[in-house]
């Protein structure tokens, strides 16, 4: 079996460091286990929000939304995308049209492989990512940037993740990449499922064959460990 976890909203909250009680219970469970993850941060962010431990004991983890990839630590695999001219004149675009009012710095983030794009800009506190998220979820403002982007663009592909941003990358560069390296069954953890969300693509190369593999699309880390719990005592029954 093999364990595919997204990384904010999912083993941790957004943006921030994974709760102490689930880190512990995490090292102890993934013993043993070919444990994956997959995250549109790059290597720094991830390490900041699972620990140190967490990343390096993983069987692979997938950054950049798999365009970066490290084994125990060592990077053995990464792709280039850099920002143009003409895409960086629509991202400025944006931040003209957005409807929302308070601003932040750090509006692009270059990655390897990515490009990541928010209007309220990536330096905003907690309470605004979480004010922004309540909002974007009725008004759709990232939804309607990712399908702008893709229509200007056909070779790219632009997805929502985590609370604030965009996730924009070469077509076919999505999530989905890794299944293509991951042998066998897969259990998978998302909370950004549903179609648009950077964690739809794997949703949508493995529903086809649910009956191999499993989905567990949660609404936050809370309900990950909630199920890794249950997992584990119904082992021990």
């Amino acid at each position: 079996m093999n364990y595919l976890f997204d990384v904010d909203g999912t083993l941790t909250p957004s943006r921030l460091p994974i709760d102490e009680e689930f880190e512990s219970f995490f090292l102890n469970w993934m013993k043993d286990k070919n444990v994956y993850l997959v995250t549109g941060s790059d290597k720094d962010k991830t390490i900041e929000q699972v620990g140190e431990k967490i990343w390096l004991n993983c069987t692979r983890v997938y950054q950049s939304c798999g365009n970066a990839v490290y084994e125990k630590g060592k990077l053995i695999r990464q792709i280039e995308f850099k920002l143009e001219p003409e895409l960086e004149r629509l991202l400025d675009e944006f931040l003209l049209w957005s409807d929302w009012e308070d601003r932040f710095s750090t509006n692009v983030e270059e990655r390897i492989g990515l490009i990541n794009f928010s209007t309220v800009g990536r330096d905003c506190p907690q309470e605004v990512r979480d004010e922004y998220y309540k909002w974007d979820s009725r008004v759709k403002e990232r939804e309607t940037f990712c399908q702008i982007i893709e229509k200007k663009f056909p070779e790219i592909e632009a997805t929502v993740g985590g609370q604030i941003s965009i996730d924009i990358y070469p077509k076919g560069k999505n999530k989905a990449q890794v299944l293509d390296e991951i042998k066998g069954e897969i259990t998978f953890f998302g909370d950004k499922c549903q179609p648009g969300g950077n964690d739809y693509p794997i949703v949508e190369m493995l529903f086809p064959l649910i009956d191999e593999h499993t989905i567990h699309s949660v609404k936050d880390w809370k309900e990950t460990m909630k199920i890794l719990k249950k997992w584990k005592t119904l082992l021990k029954i």
